[in-house]
């Protein structure tokens, strides 16, 4: 396109100036224009670097958008300095360097104007710029859609950044701008960025979207508001702050996140104000560090789409929810670590997979008034130092309702909890409690559920309808002293139980002591006190002679020097204390490696009978789990039953088979891994009342053992069961043979060296297990063999032949 010509109208009053004229170029037109003349470009394409610096207007002509093109070979295309206006135009721009549009000074109006280009900025307000802009479109694919710099300013009104390289929207070094009604789309950093002390952007019915970065980032004592705007459809986080950043997002909507919805950490500061978060791929509000603080009020957070939780709070943050609803997550609230604090008011938590709220390291949780409705757990308070208040909430529809474990300290008044499958209230490993004027009613399981003599307090409590009764306190009843809880003023609907402790002037509902899903075994003296009178103890046999045991088992030889040489380690360990020496600590937890019938269980079984015989473990005896023992369905289970299982052990020896499936490798939050954590911590608070045996496949078990930083530690060495041989698989049947009163014939052993010779050692390969199922395989085939035969001789009814052995497989 040819370029133009450009007519400009004068408004001056004096005779001799003409009216009007036409200019060859932009520039001479624009040299002899005064303020309030008027420039009309004609249609073309102007390779001119034009600066406008007088109060004009300069417009393309009616009715023909796009059709005058500014487009220098380089350099800025368009400058600003005065207070013009600027519309229907077309620019681009080619400078890596430099914008496309630059305004740095005046109060100008931008209008309707297209910026195609592939500069630094597609527009730039610096300075003492206070523009009016609206209506333009930005397409800048190699640089920042719009920028404002420099204490710049100005309004942005119903503008669109189509494409930017970098951020759509960045201001720093004390900008601040105010869009309205803006949509940023398509860009390669951040939607809206602001950074930079008295750097600030404010935004209203703006929306930010398909965005490879961030929607909005915050940072560095920046401060934004944005009100009633959309962020979504991003790769990164939807709002991310950092370091002293300052952001009040009030009636906003934040979704379609793969990321965090909103991320904040160094003293960062949120205000939200019925905003909705939702479809989300983290967290929904993650908030970390001493002095970062979000206060969230009527909004609501919704529809996850991963598998973390909703709101997380840890490293010393706070965060405060009033007024506000979380519902349709895996997890609601996580507050962890030292520091951490959430208060929670007038606020619902509905379904919730797994734990409604989860208070652990040393953080603190208040909820006031809060209702908690179909969760697996509705409250956990993990570990030493956490703590916090739940006060006149409700807890609905729940697995469990409340946990307190591990030395977990909060106070629990005024709550109810209606229609728990499980325990309204369980406290376990060492939690403590206050639980005064609470409710339960309608459990599937007990009310209050206390074990592990945990010195929790309850007064004035009530339960009603609960299935397995209203109150129970295993190892070791309510007690004023010692070990066990405090309960004053409790009652329950089952009045047959109800009695006065002599201690003191209170009423306490008690139920039998009957083993279930939440109840351990019963304990020794218990035991005891039920065994018939005179019947004698089960001798236990000498380590010499298990160990006798275990040398007749076939093969294992690596497997039988290291059992021996720990049990020299332990009984050297015991005489030398004896004689008033030091002995050397012996770490007995063992990791078994191997594939399956390499005899692991068998060797575990004697090893415990060791121990025992050695004085080291009380009973000695084999508790065998695997994953579908110890991982519950929610995560409030999974602890319940590792314990479990653990207490089942407790004298011996637990064995857990194909360890390694607690921890699959694509395990996300798979619960597994809370069992590894619960068995790591109860191996370290009873060291000497459990040893813990993991076996599993070699390769798997190097990467269990390195799933939780301390379960390596916790082992003290690794036995490899190497696969069988055929001649130790052919000694196998042969003692199955012996010991059912078979022989094998002339021939039949060379057979069986064939065979297990020649038979697959894929997965599926049992080792000794498949030594025995061909041993009895071939008996089968024996009995219809000589099933047929009318009058068998002894050599018929006990030889076993080349042809009963199974086909291969």
């Amino acid at each position: 396109m040819a370029q133009g010509t450009v007519q400009v109208t004068h408004t001056g009053t004096s005779r001799w100036r003409r009216r009007t004229g036409e200019y060859a170029s932009l520039a001479a037109a624009l040299e002899a224009a005064s303020d309030g003349d008027v420039l009309i470009v004609a249609p073309g394409t102007y390779r001119e670097n034009l600066v406008v610096q007088r109060g004009v207007t300069l417009r393309g002509p009616e009715g023909s958008p796009g059709s005058v093109r500014i487009a220098p070979v380089d350099g800025v295309p368009l400058t600003v300095s005065a207070s013009a206006v600027v519309q229907d135009l077309h620019v681009e721009g080619q400078d890596a360097a430099a914008p496309a549009l630059l305004v740095e000074d005046g109060t100008p109006e931008l209008l309707d104007l297209r910026i195609v280009t592939r500069s630094a900025a597609g527009i730039e307000v610096r300075g003492g710029a206070r523009p009016t802009v609206r209506r333009c479109t930005v397409d800048n694919p190699a640089g920042i859609g719009i920028a404002v710099v420099d204490g710049g300013g100005g309004v942005f009104e119903e503008c669109e950044v189509v494409a930017a390289g970098q951020a759509g929207v960045a201001v720093r070094g004390g900008g601040h701008p105010r869009l309205e009604r803006c949509r940023v789309h398509h860009t390669s950093g951040s939607g809206l960025t602001a950074t930079g002390e008295n750097s600030s952007l404010e935004a209203v019915g703006c929306e930010v979207y398909e965005v490879r970065g961030s929607g909005v980032q915050i940072t560095g004592r920046a401060t934004a508001h944005l009100t009633d705007c959309d962020v979504h459809r991003t790769t990164a986080d939807g709002v991310t702050l950092d370091t002293d950043a300052v952001l009040t997002l009030a009636d906003c909507r934040i979704h379609d996140i793969p990321e965090n919805a909103v991320d904040l950490r160094s003293r960062s500061v949120l205000t939200l104000t019925r905003t909705t978060v939702r479809q989300f791929g983290r967290n929904g509000l993650s908030v970390w560090d001493p002095g970062t603080r979000v206060d969230a009020n009527q909004c609501e957070i919704f529809d996850s789409t991963g598998d973390y939780p909703a709101v997380w709070v840890s490293d010393g943050a706070t965060a405060v929810l009033e007024s506000c609803r979380v519902h349709d997550v895996p997890d609601a609230l996580f507050v962890l670590d030292r520091g951490s604090r959430a208060d929670v008011v007038d606020s619902d938590l509905s379904q919730v997979r797994n734990t409604a709220v989860s208070v652990s390291d040393g953080a603190t949780a208040q909820l006031d008034d809060c209702r908690i409705r179909d969760a697996a757990t509705g409250a956990w308070f993990r570990d030493h130092g956490s703590g916090g208040t739940l006060s006149g909430c409700t807890v609905d529809g729940t697995q469990t309702g409340v946990i307190v474990t591990k030395g977990a300290d909060p106070t629990i008044e005024r709550c109810t909890v209606t229609s728990p499958a499980e325990a309204g209230f369980y406290v376990s490993a060492g939690g403590r409690g206050s639980f005064l004027n609470c409710r339960v009613t309608g459990s599937g399981g007990y009310g209050f559920h206390v074990i592990d003599g945990c010195r929790a307090t309850l007064r004035k409590c009530r339960t009603e309808r609960c299935a397995r009764g209203g109150y129970e306190f295993a190892d070791g009843g309510p007690s004023g002293a010692g070990g066990g809880p405090v309960v004053e003023d409790c009652t329950s609907d089952e009045s047959a139980g109800v009695r006065a402790p002599a201690a003191r002037e209170t009423v306490l509902q008690t139920t039998t002591q009957s083993p279930g899903l939440l109840s351990p075994v019963p304990d020794q003296r218990a035991a005891a006190e039920q065994a018939p009178a005179g019947e004698p103890d089960k001798p236990s046999r000498t380590s010499k002679a298990v160990l006798g045991e275990l040398d007749m088992l076939v093969g294992l030889d690596s497997v039988k020097r290291e059992v021996r040489a720990l049990t020299d380690m332990i009984e050297v360990g015991r005489r030398r204390q004896q004689a008033g020496l030091k002995a050397a600590s012996v770490k007995r937890h063992l990791v078994f490696t191997g594939s399956p019938g390499t005899g692991k269980t068998t060797v575990a079984r004697l090893y415990g009978e060791i121990l025992a015989s050695l004085g080291v473990l009380e009973k000695g005896h084999l508790v065998e789990v695997s994953r579908v023992d110890l991982v519950g369905e929610h995560i409030g289970s999974t602890a319940i039953r590792t314990q479990e299982a653990f207490e089942r052990a407790r004298g011996g020896v637990l064995f857990i088979d194909e360890a390694y499936a607690l921890s699959p490798e694509d395990s996300g939050r798979d619960f597994g891994k809370e069992a590894i954590d619960t068995l790591v911590k109860l191996m370290e608070d009873h060291r000497d009342a459990v040893v813990v045996i993991v076996a599993g496949y070699t390769a798997e078990m190097e990467r269990f053992l390195t799933v939780n930083p301390g379960v390596a530690s916790r082992f003290s060495r690794t036995i490899t069961f190497s696969d069988y041989v055929p001649e130790e698989l052919l000694r196998i049947v042969g003692q199955q043979a012996e010991e059912h009163e078979y022989r094998l014939a002339a021939g039949t052993g060379e057979s069986l060296l064939k065979y297990f010779t020649a038979i697959p050692k894929g997965p599926a390969f049992g080792n000794g297990r498949t030594a025995r199922q061909t041993f009895e395989a071939m008996v089968e085939r024996h009995a219809s063999r000589v099933a047929q035969v009318a009058e068998p001789s002894t050599d018929d009814l006990t030889l076993l032949y080349a042809e009963d052995l199974p086909d291969l497989p």
